[in-house]
């Protein structure tokens, strides 16, 4: 009896090791799969982060192409001048300004056009030669002598500016000062020749350019030294756009000099006796996130449709068709009949033909991008003037997220 118990006793620890060895097995197992899931949480959430920063990161672009300085810009220059050298395709004589700029300058040359008789001003041919207006575009920091491009059109009824040379002609601004004097042989983007009645054009022969054909005489002056501050303007207002431009320009400069005034200007404080023309070297080559406004743009005059590729749709159905009407009116004579007493009369006949074109669907799903919009339309066999209505229509229904733009 006592040699049972004892072995009993020394079998009963035997007997629970299992139930104390499968407690760390099983907390193990809790252990791994809290694990796995705090893995998985993780992943998740670094892929909706991954996804939100795709969605709202913008455009990079350096702040030159996006902005420009305020102050530093663009001068607009004019004159009226004359082309001659023309091959008989100038302005005809019933062109009066013509013989009067020639007479005009005739007489500064010391030549005296006589008023009255055979040889009078009245009497002048002025086929050869054209009076034209001249445009062109002074740059900033302009200097004396600098040469700039020159545009020059036809003012009068010339048929062809080709072969002809414009003389000395004065070029004034807005203040009517003269700050460019142009002069050169013209160079044409097309031309024009006609014989016996038969015209070929190509172009406009009546616009032509004059590369470095005007020389800078009075400079716009424009001191770097008086800016104070200096305002940087965006081409495109965004105030996103602005906040993010002044945070990267005090990133780059090392302090807090510059803040977004409004969506279209940053201010940037310049500090005492400091390089502006240094500063503004820097600034400009910041590069900093735009954000472009979703658009798409209209030329309903040419038929041209451009959609931008940041535009969004709304699932839609789309049903597009066209009822197409002919008036066609045909002219006959009734003739009366032989020794009758009627006259012959003409009859118009005129009949209606209608034509209804099967209504066409274009289904846009949730997710839909702008090039599934241009595949379902170009499978429906859509024209130009059509992809426009659908595209004011669905501006209207508000599936199109985007600023309508019609030129």
């Amino acid at each position: 009896m006592n040699t049972m118990n004892a072995v009993d006793t020394e079998q009963a620890p035997g007997q629970n090791a299992p139930a104390e060895n499968s407690e760390p097995g099983t907390a193990e197992r809790q252990r791994w799969a809290l694990f796995l899931l705090w893995s998985l949480v993780a992943i998740f959430l670094a892929l909706t982060s991954a996804w939100v920063l795709a969605e709202t990161a913008g455009q990079r672009a350096r702040v030159k192409d996006v902005a420009a300085i305020e102050g530093i810009r663009d001068n607009q220059l004019v004159g009226y001048g004359l082309v001659v050298g023309l091959r008989g395709t100038g302005d005809s004589s019933q062109t009066v300004f013509p013989a009067q700029t020639l007479i005009s300058a005739l007489e500064r040359m010391g030549i005296t056009v006589p008023q009255t008789g055979s040889n009078s001003a009245s009497n002048m041919q002025v086929k050869n030669m054209a009076a034209v207006f001249v445009v062109a575009t002074l740059p900033p920091f302009s200097r004396p002598g600098y040469r700039i491009d020159i545009t020059v059109s036809s003012a009068g009824d010339a048929r062809s500016l080709d072969g002809g040379i414009l003389l000395m002609t004065p070029l004034y601004g807005p203040d009517g000062q003269v700050y460019a004097q142009a002069q050169g042989a013209l160079v044409l983007g097309g031309y024009m020749a006609s014989a016996g009645g038969n015209t070929r054009q190509m172009n406009h022969p009546t616009t032509a350019r004059v590369p470095g054909g005007a020389l800078v005489e009075r400079g716009v002056s424009f001191d770097l030294k008086q800016m104070h501050r200096v305002n940087v303007v965006l081409n495109e207002a965004d105030f996103h756009t602005a906040e993010r431009m002044a945070a990267a320009i005090n990133q780059v400069l090392g302090s807090a000099r510059a803040h977004a005034v409004d969506s279209r200007q940053v201010e940037i404080a310049t500090a005492p006796d400091e390089d502006v023309a240094a500063l503004l070297d820097r600034v400009e080559a910041v590069q900093v996130e735009v954000f472009p406004r979703a658009r798409v743009v209209v030329n309903e005059r040419t038929g041209t449709v451009v959609i931008g590729g940041d535009v969004r749709l709304q699932p839609v159905s789309i049903l597009h068709g066209g009822l197409m009407v002919n008036v066609i009116t045909e002219t006959r004579v009734s003739q009366p009949n032989a020794l009758s007493s009627g006259t012959t009369q003409v009859v118009q006949q005129t009949s209606v033909q209608a034509q209804d074109k099967p209504v066409n669907r274009i289904d846009l799903k949730d997710g839909a991008t702008v090039e599934d919009l241009v595949q379902e339309l170009q499978r429906t066999g859509a024209g130009a003037r059509d992809v426009i209505s659908i595209l004011q229509a669905m501006k209207e229904a508000g599936a199109l997220e985007a600023d309508l733009e019609v030129l």
